[in-house]
């Protein structure tokens, strides 16, 4: 397992093991049968070409009216706890009292792709983000704290972790671009991207 170093991004690669990454696949299943993925509307108008849904206390949440965290999922059911298999990741990685409020799953399909933006809808900027990638290899991109600034551009591959934290916590980042079904972990491809905050 290599540890490596981008603008700030500290990127575990190989964290999970093939067989620990089947693990977590199967229990995030839960997650999506009480929560199923949906596309958020973003505030300009239009929707993501990721789909999302979350686990824990809260999740995140944008339609037109902005982006903002909400307590249950758009049918109205609360959000499913977190698995103890993605919060053994946190507790493995951050050494700190506090877990995650949220996990975010995001999923790529074909053609998927995230703009650069930053995590900045929490209370305390303090705590990490820790993102998981699962599935098909994702281009992450990664600035600093302006749009101005230049970015640098890492492939992930499924079973690496990331932690954004310290001056890295605030930087812009976005997914290009995913190499559809580069990876067997799912069955119909795509890629999963989990990403663990604290939010209140």
């Amino acid at each position: 397992m290599a540890r490596l170093k981008v603008r700030g991004f500290e990127i575990h690669k190989g964290f999970l093991a093939a067989e620990a990454q089947r693990e977590l696949i199967q229990a995030l299943r839960p997650v999506l049968r009480a929560a199923p993925l949906f596309s958020p509307e973003v505030p300009g108008g239009g929707q993501m070409s990721v789909r999302m849904t979350s686990a824990g206390t809260y999740g995140w949440f944008s339609d037109k009216s902005g982006y903002r965290y909400a307590d249950r999922h758009p049918s109205g059911q609360a959000w499913p706890e977190i698995p103890a298999e993605v919060l053994k990741i946190w507790a493995k990685l951050i050494d700190r009292d506090r877990m995650p409020d949220c996990c975010l799953f995001n999923y790529y399909g074909e053609g998927a792709r995230m703009g650069l933006h930053q995590d900045k809808d929490e209370a305390d900027f303090s705590y990490p983000v820790v993102s998981i990638s699962l599935g098909d290899d994702g281009l992450l991109r990664v600035g600093g704290t302006s749009r101005k600034e230049k970015t640098e551009s890492i492939w992930l591959n499924s079973g690496d972790v990331v932690v954004m934290g310290g001056d890295a916590r605030l930087a812009y980042h976005g997914v290009d671009r995913i190499r559809f079904r580069s990876s067997r972990l799912l069955p119909k491809g795509g890629r999963v991207n989990l990403t663990l905050r604290v939010v209140t």
